[in-house]
């Protein structure tokens, strides 16, 4: 019950423009994941970048359970299987960048559609969390049970085989 195991991954793509631009992405980012994407709206007008309140602007796909390993597998060869402390929260969740979409095999440069940056999130808990979530008899987990960002670099150094620097 105390070894942590990977809940999520989130894959994000800011676009910042819907239109063509926002459909290439996403059409990237369904070859990569193998999943349907789901766009995401602005939350507010900004006038200075041309962006209007609920207008598409990016897109993501939520992996679970064996997509989720085979991704972040994935993944973590494209940076190198290297992370820095400061881009894991308090959670013991990690958030990283990958620079392009071409570094992922299988993917190719077009001139037409251009390169593509992705945020992949990687949440973590330790099973039992559930009883935090579900609706009858909801209790709060105790500190101890919660992953810490030290469990979380031993987590992804066993696991992965990442360093954290």
């Amino acid at each position: 019950m105390r070894t942590p195991m990977v809940e999520k991954v989130i894959v994000h793509m800011g676009v910042g423009e819907s239109g063509q631009h926002l459909v290439d992405a996403e059409n990237i980012l369904r070859s990569i994941t193998g999943q349907e994407v789901v766009r995401c709206h602005a939350k507010k007008t900004l006038p200075a970048f041309g962006i209007k309140k609920s207008e598409p602007i990016g897109c993501k796909v939520t992996l679970r359970a064996q997509n989720a390993q085979g991704f972040l597998e994935t993944a973590f060869e494209i940076v190198e299987k290297t992370l820095n402390r400061y881009q894991f929260d308090s959670l013991g969740n990690v958030s990283f960048g990958i620079e392009e979409h071409t570094d992922f095999p299988g993917m190719r440069y077009d001139p037409n559609i251009g390169v593509f940056g992705m945020d992949v999130t990687v949440v973590l808990k330790r099973p039992g969390e559930r009883i935090n979530k579900r609706r009858i008899v909801k209790r709060r987990i105790p500190t101890s049970h919660r992953v810490t960002v030290d469990d979380a670099i031993v987590f992804l150094n066993e696991s992965y085989g990442v360093e954290v620097v």
